[in-house]
């Protein structure tokens, strides 16, 4: 065995000697929010598919219906051929961008590839080294990874501290040319919700600029889909408000509106839109076809609200600890060990949970993550209580 060969052999073990060794399995997407792992089903309460389009027959029977030998290649293609400023941009990426700028009201909008992509790209491209990144603690892996790639000053305020970003500015706002203020909108492990109309207060104030990273708001909440920023009256006040076509819209890759000024300014500096590969046309005329469905969704919207809440009353009735007011339904365990027993003992009777252990979660606070879809009934819900109760001891 090689040195290389031998380092890595010995932090695999101490990965998983950590309880934090992960493996991938392969899964048969149902609908009614079932899965089938190795012949077995699940409801899928792993998954990001908010509103159930991903796995919504009739709605991918329609979308299908609509090809033809004319629109074959234009809007079913297998591959874009190359990256967007050389011949990847196909037509359905100008609808699409058209699309979401008018629901937004914004004055442009752009695609990239994933959430990962934008969260790389946005901010090494606008933060340089005269600037100030103030970013939640609690703020994605692929955004945090955006501020180590940036020349920029990064602090981290605690978990919706926004006195902290308020105290922060008041002493060395004048050190710094610009800046960014980064939040996510709904919290990806906790489910909590950020107050982004006190976000818009403070940086009016102090003369920064917000980016919100929706990728958990747009889709699943707000009157029209647009995010928890619609939802609370800003979203036309934030700089830089970016959403992901993954999770609530059933499909692939992620977007920002805003000017055309920044539009433009992205498109000429963010890597990781100007170096990648563009998104196949049938991925693209997908959301296209998925982006017209979304704002009359407000019933799908609503259910997916209220098992949310009538599962976190349950869980509480039985002692469990949760968090948020999401559809994202963390159940706090602390230890990973313990974390991974209860969800393997879950997944026997039938519910696939897993396990979010650290680095994803700080030490100490492993938990269960359970997301909630439109595409399920509480039916399927309520012996879940039960369960975790019991597996957790």
């Amino acid at each position: 065995m090689s040195d290389l060969q031998q380092q890595l052999a010995e932090q695999l073990e101490e990965i998983k000697g950590q309880g934090q060794l992960r493996h991938l399995v392969p899964v048969v997407h149902l609908d009614h929010g079932r899965i089938d792992i190795n012949g077995r089903q699940y409801l899928n309460l792993a998954g990001n598919d908010y509103l159930g389009l991903a796995t919504n027959r009739g709605l991918l029977d329609t979308f299908y219906r609509e090809q033809n030998v004319e629109n074959l290649l234009e809007s079913y293609g297998l591959g874009s051929t190359a990256s967007r400023l050389m011949t990847g941009n196909t037509r359905p990426y100008t609808q699409l961008e058209q699309q979401l700028t008018a629901l937004y009201g914004a004055e442009a909008a752009l695609v990239f590839n994933s959430g990962y992509h934008i969260n790389i790209g946005i901010l090494p491209a606008l933060a340089g080294k005269q600037d100030l990144i103030l970013a939640d603690k609690l703020c994605h892996a692929s955004l945090i990874d955006g501020m180590r790639l940036s020349r920029a000053k990064v602090i981290r305020y605690p978990h919706l501290d926004y006195q902290a970003i308020e105290q922060t500015l008041a002493q060395d706002r004048d050190r710094y040319r610009q800046v960014f203020i980064v939040t996510e909108s709904i919290f990806s492990m906790d489910g909590d919700a950020a107050d982004l109309a006190n976000l818009v207060r403070i940086k009016d104030r102090f003369r920064a600029t917000l980016y919100v990273d929706e990728a958990h708001g747009v889709g699943i909440r707000g009157a029209s889909g647009c995010g928890l920023a619609e939802e609370q009256g800003v979203h036309r006040d934030i700089e830089i408000l970016t959403g992901t076509f993954g999770k609530a819209y059933g499909g692939q890759g992620s977007f920002v509106v805003g000017t055309q000024l920044l539009i433009d300014f992205l498109l000429n500096t963010a890597r990781s839109q100007i170096f990648s590969t563009g998104l196949p046309p049938v991925s693209v005329h997908w959301l296209c076809f998925v982006l017209r469905q979304i704002p009359m969704m407000q019933e799908q919207r609503a259910k997916v609200g209220q098992l949310a809440e009538q599962f976190r009353q349950g869980l509480r009735s039985v002692g469990l600890k949760t968090r948020g007011s999401s559809n994202i339904v963390p159940v706090m365990v602390g230890d990973a060990t313990r974390a991974v027993a209860a969800a393997d003992r879950i997944c026997e009777q039938g519910y696939w949970v897993k396990a979010v252990r650290p680095p994803t979660v700080p030490a100490g606070t492993s938990r269960l993550r359970l997301s909630l879809n439109a595409a399920m009934d509480w039916e399927q819900l309520a012996p879940l209580v039960a369960i975790i109760k019991t597996s957790l001891g």
